[in-house]
């Protein structure tokens, strides 16, 4: 071997090196991470929601985010409205039946840049109440890198949607004397993130 040949050899294994290093997992911090909703009530208001305890993570590569994997799960029985009452009935086999469907879980199958600066879109598939559906999330982020006081290298992001609840199998309704129905079919959906960079 020439050492022309030998110094393209060195240089492809440093640059395949470099670009494994660019690779890493950023797991869903559940403490600081959040997954709000809303959706129309009466036809005149809007009731929101949120769940807690959300897991996953995002494997990308700083070098090319439209290579990037998102994963993440929602425990379903973590619903809270501010009513106890409505949380339960959101539980019960009229809308979630969390006790056979305890999670949803979302996984990426295409990231894109979106058109405003610094946001992706990012196309997957939901699973919910036993339904798989596809959905876009347009996120906006991720944020630069930050150390937190424990050594901890640390990222944010938001994530916007809107999903009609009876394309999952959620079409528990009743009609109103007035017209209309008592509660929404259109949902929107806002994720607040916040990721841990794994260490090597």
């Amino acid at each position: 071997m020439n050492r022309f040949s030998i110094f393209i050899t060195v240089f492809a294994l440093f640059f395949s090196a470099y670009a494994f290093a660019e690779t890493a997992t950023w797991k869903i911090d559940a403490d600081h991470t959040s997954a709000h909703f809303s959706i129309q009530h009466m036809v005149i208001a809007k009731v929101r929601g949120s769940f807690a305890g959300i897991q996953g993570k995002v494997t990308a590569d700083e070098n090319n985010l439209t290579a990037a994997v998102v994963e993440a799960t929602i425990p379903v029985a973590t619903i809270n409205t501010n009513n106890a009452r409505r949380d339960e009935h959101l539980r019960s086999a009229d809308f979630f039946h969390a006790e056979k469907y305890p999670e949803m879980i979302f996984k990426s199958k295409k990231v894109t840049f979106g058109a405003a600066e610094n946001t992706l879109n990012v196309v997957g598939d939901l699973t919910l109440h036993g339904v798989t559906r596809e959905v876009e999330l347009l996120v906006s982020g991720p944020t630069p890198a930050v150390t937190d006081p424990w050594g901890n290298t640390r990222r944010g992001a938001q994530a916007t949607t809107i999903i009609n609840r009876k394309d999952f199998g959620l079409a528990w309704n009743k009609a109103l004397e007035t017209g209309g129905l008592l509660v929404g079919e259109e949902v929107d959906i806002v994720i607040d993130v916040e990721l841990v960079r794994e260490k090597n």
